[in-house]
């Protein structure tokens, strides 16, 4: 029988996200959370700033989602999806076509985001295939993207100063372009040539025989930069693509249900793709769960060409369990005046982050619904942002050069304040 501490096994036998090892920084040990709190093993309770990396958009432990895990884990925690279904899953379909693109139509579950990416690509390549392109297997997208850490969802990472730059000799080898130049809320100039679409209809172009979908996060680009680009790149984008014969597919799991003020960021488009990819927020974070939705002229594609059969099923699809959790997350979102809600915390972060502009190492502030972002001059540790937790009882992960929140839409003003003091305390100390 081990006789280390809980935190002293778990430095020295788990491995954590984007850790060293060896070297492991300031880790807390949660024993409870609810709300916006988490709460530690010495009682110390910290808001948690980063919805549990973006996830956790109704608080934890949210008692109209819970109640639906409890009531199904009494009835049917997991069933094979091969042959059989379910009222979860059905009741949860209904409700994602209430509130998604009309066009999408088809929805795949998944188990989580960086597998409904996975899904994505997959279901574009076979597609190509089915029509008689089996040569479209490539993929183009922007730089400073992020989709995943699973392996083909890398390849579409940026190659450079991504994350997954290190598997760049191993991992396939995409079309990139430059990242949309245009920031929102800035002038849209008609010229090609200042607004990225040159670049990127050249690029399409030359890869059109090789090249199955463009993949992009609409109008946020979340780990690889906080950055907001104009959307009207999104909607002359489309025009190529249907142009070109290339499907366009929308990495939405950071974006989706509400968070950037918008219900879908497709929102702020006048398109919509051929393939979306959702999670994070599905469950309200309550347990692991995505979805890959699709038209019909993409799902006809697949079953009209051979094998006719979509490649991919999953042990754990459409679980029923992560299914009611689901359902339950989008009665909260829908059931309440969200707009209003992630409008009141936008403005906020606005009006507090604002001092933030004046100090000299701090490169530009920026807010979009419920994400306010402080981009520094220079990179940022989260292990010491973590140092100084207990102390500001704020949890905030900062990565790269941004110090950022994404807080969960019940939080309340004081609270948030809390928050934003914390970010501008760690943008004048680190």
């Amino acid at each position: 029988m081990s006789t280390l501490s809980q935190l002293e096994f778990d430095q020295q036998h788990l491995w954590h996200p984007y850790t060293n090892v060896v070297k492991p920084g300031p880790t807390f040990v949660v024993k409870e959370a609810e709300g916006v709190y988490l709460t530690l093993d010495d009682g110390t309770q910290l808001i948690d700033a980063m919805s549990s990396w973006w996830c956790m958009m109704h608080g934890h432990r949210h008692p109209q989602i819970t109640a639906a895990m409890h009531a199904q884990l009494d009835k049917l925690p997991h069933v094979m999806f091969g042959g059989l279904t379910h009222d979860p899953a059905i009741d949860l379909g209904r409700k994602l076509l209430e509130i998604t693109p009309e066009s999408l139509t088809r929805i795949f579950y998944c188990d989580s985001g960086s597998v409904s990416v996975e899904v994505a690509m997959k279901m574009a390549v076979q597609y190509q295939h089915a029509l008689g392109y089996p040569g479209r297997s490539e993929f183009a997208t922007i730089r400073s993207g992020y989709h995943g850490d699973t392996w083909k969802a890398m390849s579409v990472c940026d190659p450079d100063t991504g994350m997954h730059h290190l598997f760049q000799g191993a991992v396939s080898v995409q079309h990139f372009v430059s990242r949309p130049p245009v920031a929102l809320g800035q002038d849209w100039p008609d010229d090609p040539a200042l607004n990225g679409l040159s670049e990127l209809r050249e690029t399409l172009e030359a890869g059109a025989n090789e090249i199955a979908a463009l993949i992009l996060e609409p109008v946020v680009q979340g780990t690889g930069g906080m950055y907001f680009y104009h959307p009207e790149y999104l909607n002359q984008a489309r025009a190529i693509c249907d142009e070109l014969g290339i499907l366009l597919i929308f990495d939405e799991i950071a974006t989706g249900f509400a968070r950037t003020g918008e219900l879908f960021a497709t929102d702020f488009c006048t398109v919509e793709p051929d393939i979306i990819c959702l999670g994070k927020g599905l469950t309200g974070g309550h347990v692991s769960f995505a979805c890959t939705m699709t038209n019909d002229r993409v799902a006809n594609g697949v079953g009209g060409g051979n094998p006719g059969i979509f490649m991919h099923g999953p042990t754990y699809m459409a679980n029923p369990l992560a299914c009611a959790a689901a359902k339950a997350a989008l009665d909260v979102l829908t059931g309440q005046d969200w707009q209003t809600r992630v409008a009141e915390i936008a403005a906020q972060m606005v009006a507090e982050l604002e001092p933030a502009r004046d100090l000299p190492n701090v490169a530009h502030v920026r807010v979009l619904g419920g994400i306010g972002v402080i981009e520094m001059k220079h990179s940022v540790s989260a292990d010491a942002a973590h140092a100084r937790a207990k102390e500001m009882g704020v949890f905030l992960r900062p990565f790269g050069k941004n110090i950022y929140t994404m807080p969960p839409f019940v939080i309340t003003p004081d609270e948030l304040s809390r928050i934003t003091a914390g970010m501008l305390r760690l943008a004048r100390e680190l």
